[in-house]
């Protein structure tokens, strides 16, 4: 068997957030919540004062189809209710009492979370939420689809420069 290779962007970035979502979940069970990391983004929205999928979404790095399950979800779980919004073009979500009650619970424990971060950018030396944040930035001006073939073009000139 050959030596372990160096793992790509994409492996990395799913196991960093597969090691979060662990830790994360493994504290929620020490709380004795019933409650998905998933939630957060949602929970944080809404207690924000979003009140549609889409303003979700728009406080969030989310997909709107990722919300939009994370939504389901915690409807299914009693966290959240969905309404008719006054011009009833549109639902809007809220809180359910339950909901609003583990809201109360959950936010001393993200402030705790941003102070785990910050110690994590301290032990690794870099700003890991700012370099994450730029990183997605950079990917919405220009995807990754496109960095790859502007890559792959580059390697094909340099190789039929070092042919000739």
């Amino acid at each position: 068997m050959s030596e372990k290779q160096m793992p790509g962007l994409g492996e990395l970035l799913r196991y960093v957030g597969e090691l979060v979502d662990q830790g994360a979940e493994e504290e929620y069970r020490a709380m004795r919540l019933s409650y998905r990391a998933r939630y957060t983004p949602v929970m944080r929205a809404l207690s924000a004062g979003a009140e549609t999928v889409t303003e979700i979404t728009a406080l969030s790095s989310l997909t709107q189809g990722a919300i939009s399950q994370s939504v389901r979800l915690m409807e299914a779980d009693g966290l959240v209710a969905r309404h008719r919004l006054e011009d009833g073009r549109k639902n809007g979500v809220h809180l359910t009492a339950r909901g609003r009650e583990l809201l109360k619970r959950l936010a001393p424990h993200w402030a705790t979370t941003f102070a785990a971060i910050g110690a994590l950018e301290k032990e690794i030396g870099q700003p890991l939420l700012e370099v994450l944040a730029k990183t997605a930035r950079a990917l919405e001006r220009e995807g990754f689809a496109a960095r790859l073939r502007a890559a792959a073009a580059h390697h094909a000139n340099e190789d039929h420069s070092d042919a000739e």
